[in-house]
């Protein structure tokens, strides 16, 4: 009878457990998606939060019930600005060029007397080693 005892106190501990785990992140979640609204003024987030950490379940499911749709499109927003953001950086940075751009950009540059004889020379050899040449 002990065995038995002691195995329903470990599977009620561990529904316990994964209730509590749940109950924070949809508290954290809360949270975020507050700070994250720039239509709500700061005196209602206030209040939001407030009401949180006082009455905190019911607090939790009345701000589910009703800011919950745009908390969707709240994050969705987030994750597309990020992508677009990631994507921009990846173009930016991966945009191929060929030894005959770097030597006429260096070329351009030792015309308008910013580079000296020297570092053209360095750079139009930078250029032609296929090391460091960025073409795909």
């Amino acid at each position: 009878m002990d065995f038995w005892a002691s195995f329903w106190n470990i599977i009620w501990l561990s529904f316990v457990i994964f209730i509590w785990i749940a109950y924070l992140m949809v508290l954290f979640t809360i949270l975020v998606d507050l700070f994250r609204d720039h239509e709500l003024n700061g005196w209602w987030k206030a209040l939001w939060i407030v009401c949180l950490i006082f009455v905190p379940l019911i607090t939790a499911l009345v701000y589910l019930i009703a800011r919950g749709p745009n908390m969707a499109k709240r994050q969705a927003a987030q994750v597309r600005a990020a992508q677009e953001a990631q994507e921009s950086y990846i173009r930016q940075v991966a945009t191929p060029t060929s030894a005959a751009d770097e030597i006429a950009k260096a070329k351009a540059l030792h015309e308008a007397g910013t580079i000296s004889d020297a570092e053209f020379a360095l750079l139009k050899e930078k250029a032609l080693k296929p090391e460091t040449n960025n073409v795909a």
